[in-house]
């Protein structure tokens, strides 16, 4: 069975998509840009501040699902530019510490949603 995941603290979907959807044992997180929940805008700043704002977008998403970042098993991660991969890199490592990490890919895009120069999405496991 599946079920829709979704909560106002994460911006709502800017399409025909859930925020979430809860399969079996796994979680799929679609796709987060640095929104503002509130606003429905793009976080200004620097990339580390975008990364941010996406980590803390997916944390409330998990966290609706009763999960958090320890139960992420897979992350999909799209830039706009491969030259930020290290900027990424410093505020993912902040969220993903010790113990088994997920596994993960990084991918340049010609273009994101909304002008974003980044995206990530993530599938999480109930164990």
């Amino acid at each position: 069975m599946k079920t829709r995941i979704a909560t106002n603290q994460a911006p709502q979907a800017v399409g025909p998509y859930s925020q979430a959807v809860s399969a079996g044992d796994f979680v799929f997180v679609s796709g987060q840009i640095p929104l503002d929940p509130e606003s429905g805008k793009l976080v200004e700043g620097g990339l580390e501040r975008q990364a941010g704002r996406i980590f803390q977008n997916i944390g409330a998403i998990l966290k609706e699902a009763g999960l958090d970042f320890s139960h992420v098993v897979s992350a999909t991660v799209f830039l706009t530019n491969i030259n930020d991969f290290n900027a990424v890199n410093d505020v993912y490592g902040k969220y993903f510490e010790g113990g088994v990490l997920p596994a993960r890919s990084a991918v340049q895009v010609a273009a994101l949603p909304k002008g974003a120069k980044l995206e990530i999405s993530c599938t999480a496991y109930r164990e």
